[in-house]
Parts: C-alpha cells; sequence; structure tokens
C-alpha cells in the first residue's frame, strides 16, 4: 500500500476538459497571483506550469499576464491570430470560474490609440508615424484591402516594420478584429503612398463601417443545394496517379460568394499503396462515413455550404464554405478526435470572400 501511495502522492489529474482545468488553476491560483504581484519569475513558476496543462486540454492556446489593478491580476488567452483555435479560447474562457483577484479574457483586447505604443528593433510604432489607406477593387469589392505605412521603412528594415505593425493593429484593434476584418494588409514606407494618407487612429471606424455594409448587403442570403449539379472531375498527376473530384458547380457560378466568406478544408489521409493512391471499398466506406458525419452538422440552411471534395494521392480533401468560422472549427475538431488512430485528419479554416481557393475546379 504504502508502495501506491508513493506513486500518486503529489499527482495531478490529466486536464480532459475546461471543467478539469479550471479545477486544476483555482488549486494553483493563490501561488500564481503571488508570482505576478510580487513580479518574480513568471515564466519558470508560472507559465512553464500553465502552459503544459493548456497543452494537455488542446493545442493553440497562447496567454499573457499582468496587473490589472491594485488587487487583480489578469490573465489573457489567446489564439495568436489561428482563426480555427479562436472558438476554443472564447469556450475556455466563458467556463472560467469567479475567482477573487483574477480577470480573465479571451483574446487581446482593442486598446485606446493613445495605450497603443510598441518599441522594436529599434523603432518605434505609434499613431504618429502610421497612416493607412484603402484599396478598392472591381473585381472583389466585399474585401477590405489596405495598405498601411511607417514613417521610417526601408527595403533594409522591411521584415521589421512590417512585423511591428502586425503587433500594432494586434493591439490596437484587438485580436478578433485583427483576425477576421481585414482581408489583406500591404505595408509600405510613406514614400511609396499612391493615395491621400489617413491617421491610424480612424481604422476602427473605417472596418465598423465596412463590416456593417457588408452585414446588410448579406443578411439573410442562403443557399439550398438539394436541386445543385454536381461534377465529377478527372486528371493525371506528375506521377502518373489519378486526381478525382466532386464538385458542386452551381455553388462556383454563384453571384453571393462573399456571403459565406469562410472556408473549411479537411484533410484525411489513408494508409496503403495500392490502387494508384485511390482507397480501397474498406477506407472509401471509412471517407464517406466521415463526410456524412460533417454533413450532418454542418447543414446548408444553417450556412454551411459542401463545395466537394478531391481525392488523389493517398489523401481526401474535403471542402466547404460556411457563413461563420465557429462551428465549422469546432465540428472539424471533433471529427478529428472521433476517428483519431483510424486516419491522420487535419484541418484549417480561413477566410476567402470569393472563393478564389477553388478556381482550379471552374
Amino acid at each position: 500500500m504504502s508502495f501506491l501511495k508513493n506513486i500518486f502522492k503529489g499527482g495531478e489529474q490529466p486536464v480532459r476538459s475546461y471543467a478539469d482545468f479550471w479545477t486544476w488553476f483555482q488549486k494553483n491560483e493563490k501561488a500564481f497571483f503571488r508570482v505576478v504581484k510580487e513580479k518574480r519569475d513568471i515564466h519558470k513558476d508560472f507559465f512553464d506550469k500553465l502552459s503544459p496543462k493548456l497543452n494537455e486540454l488542446k493545442d493553440g492556446f497562447y496567454f499573457s499576464t499582468g496587473i490589472f489593478d491594485e488587487h487583480t491580476v489578469k490573465l489573457v488567452l489567446t489564439a495568436d491570430g489561428a482563426i480555427k483555435n479562436i472558438p476554443f479560447v472564447e469556450e475556455l474562457v466563458k467556463a472560467a470560474p469567479q475567482i477573487n483577484g483574477w480577470k480573465f479574457t479571451a483574446l487581446k483586447p482593442a486598446l485606446d490609440i493613445t495605450n497603443v505604443y510598441i518599441k522594436m528593433g529599434g523603432y518605434k510604432f505609434a499613431d504618429e508615424n502610421i497612416h493607412f489607406y484603402a484599396n478598392t477593387s472591381n473585381e472583389f469589392p466585399d474585401e477590405i484591402d489596405i495598405t498601411v505605412l511607417h514613417d521610417d521603412l526601408t527595403q533594409k528594415n522591411k521584415d521589421t516594420i512590417i512585423n511591428g505593425i502586425y503587433i500594432f493593429l494586434d493591439n490596437f484593434i484587438g485580436e478578433l478584429n485583427f483576425a477576421t476584418t481585414i482581408d489583406n494588409v500591404n505595408v509600405i514606407g510613406k514614400s511609396e503612398a499612391e493615395k491621400e494618407l489617413v491617421p491610424i487612429a480612424k481604422l476602427k471606424d473605417f472596418l465598423k463601417w465596412r463590416e456593417k455594409e457588408f452585414i446588410e448587403k448579406y443578411e439573410g442570403i442562403r443557399h439550398n443545394t438539394q436541386n445543385d449539379t454536381y461534377s465529377g472531375l478527372e486528371a493525371t498527376l506528375n506521377s502518373g496517379n489519378p486526381v478525382v473530384a466532386i464538385i458542386n458547380t452551381d455553388l462556383l457560378n454563384w453571384d453571393s460568394k462573399a456571403s459565406h466568406p469562410w472556408i473549411m478544408s479537411v484533410e484525411i489521409k489513408y494508409g496503403g499503396t495500392a490502387n494508384n493512391g485511390m482507397p480501397d471499398d474498406k477506407t472509401y466506406q471509412l471517407l464517406d462515413d466521415i463526410e456524412k458525419d460533417i454533413l450532418r452538422e454542418l447543414k446548408d440552411f444553417d450556412g454551411y455550404l459542401n463545395i466537394g471534395r478531391q481525392t488523389a494521392e493517398n489523401t481526401r480533401d474535403i471542402y466547404f464554405a460556411c457563413r461563420d468560422f465557429r462551428k465549422p472549427s469546432i465540428v472539424a475538431y471533433s471529427i478529428v478526435q472521433k476517428y483519431s488512430g483510424q486516419v491522420d485528419i487535419t484541418y484549417d479554416v480561413y477566410k476567402d470572400k470569393y472563393w478564389q481557393s477553388f478556381e482550379r475546379f471552374r
């Protein structure tokens, strides 16, 4: 009996749920609070303990901490700009209990322009030396495309300035807005400007106006795929193996693509070298079951459109265009968990208002 006690003495239960994580955090929060308040070795005494527990829950969690006020320490949990991880950060913080002395925040919040000041690589990033202007396109009118200018940018320091601009924007407009509202950002020097410069302080108002305009334009638009036309496409790769795709061609010709700006791509790698990279009967059934599971969760009338699939070189890719990014991210992760050990599944969720990812199928 004493041997068993020694094994489990001081042992911690693995984190398998949000509740497990917060139970663990509550057991340690007083020690973590002192580490931050007394400005001790935060990495060693806080972050090095926090990080493994978050990784047990799921990879893709990042964090920062600091003093919120005299009696409160803040912990900001972030996805570091990864769209597919944002819903999990939000859910984790939503599940947080009230803990005296702690303030938990999901994603880096937007700051007032007077509070955003960054020094990096010897350069300053602040409202007085950063400007922007909007770019317009007749071909892609709904895209939010901006050019950001920094007074000190040169060819020599371009990488440092671009990195600093991204950090500045992430803090100024907030992590969620930076990750989801802007489609394209181009960073240049002031001498390269082609339009009238706008103070960076006005960027938030510009984004709010464009987002409101976009929502009003596409609000309520849905597409019923029940009677759509699907085309089978075949080609031969350089390896000599076939590639086969089944694509909803009516969707590819739809004139309201931007109403479903989020693309979910699920990649399934299956084993075996027979059939020139095509699945055998057993594997085909498994791939079909996985796709049906996704379709049960993501329905067209709810705003999730199955564009089609492609199969080649022992890989099946499944594509959806979606009105939002949160539910597809959660569904795809649950599929990865469900079929773990049977096939290797990865997924991505990204913004592509005009579905340019699928031009190769047209």
